[in-house]
């Protein structure tokens, strides 16, 4: 039987930890999860050679992911499920092949039905290489009904 009233931190973690395992993209290109607290997150992502673009920089479609990812973790840290309305991604310079990138993302406003998130995107030396600004809109269900374990036979 769950909690009616569970601890925040608890709740975040455990919603944390399991977008991690159930992000399929998340899990193909190697992201982990270093810490999660209620709307907001620490992720983190070693490039790789298929994650480089044709001039052998990190591909901006890596970074946005990883930003994507972390927005994801934050904005539904508080057990209600929310979708991306819109974001934003700007690259203010490059990653190579292994660097560790690391998203750290806030939350900067939370309402009953929207929010606006802010993810910072940085080398392990602290370069800035991505910043991702993304709005939610909360759907009002809650997330426990997705964590259901997934059926076994279910190949998709």
């Amino acid at each position: 039987m769950s909690d009616p009233n569970p601890n925040p931190d608890h709740e975040a973690e455990r919603v944390g930890r399991w977008l991690e395992q159930e992000d399929r993209l998340a899990r193909l290109l190697g992201m982990e999860l270093v810490a999660v607290t209620p709307g907001a997150c620490q992720v983190r992502m070693a490039v790789r050679s298929d994650m480089l673009n044709a001039v052998g920089l990190t591909h901006g479609g890596a970074t946005y992911a990883l930003a994507d990812f972390a927005f994801a973790v934050a904005s539904n840290s508080h057990g209600t499920v929310a979708v991306a309305l819109t974001t934003q991604m700007s690259y203010p310079a490059a990653s190579r092949l292994g660097d560790t990138l690391i998203a750290e993302a806030r939350e900067v406003s939370r309402g009953e039905r929207t929010g606006l998130y802010a993810i910072e995107v940085r080398t392990a030396k602290g370069k800035l290489v991505g910043h991702f600004s993304g709005t939610v809109f909360r759907r009002g269900e809650p997330i426990a009904q997705w964590m259901k374990p997934t059926n076994p036979g279910d190949k998709s």
